[in-house]
């Protein structure tokens, strides 16, 4: 599997909840800062960070969507 984003792309950020629910809140924008390399499990990961915080998170590519 390819990664279907790439570096400086803005994607919104679904929290994930409890057990890998989503959390119901207004989604952020993150920038994609680097595309890491394919785990084991398959899923594509990446490093993202808020537009609004100062704030960098690991994610898979299922947490992501593209802006509106």
């Amino acid at each position: 599997m390819a990664h279907n984003y790439a570096i400086n792309d803005d994607v919104h950020h679904q929290l994930q909840g409890p057990q890998g629910r989503a959390v119901i809140k207004q989604r952020s924008v993150y920038t994609i800062v680097s595309c890491l390399p394919i785990e084991a499990d398959g899923r594509p990961r990446y490093r993202i960070r808020s537009k609004t915080e100062n704030i960098e998170r690991v994610v898979t590519e299922e947490q992501l969507s593209r802006l509106d």
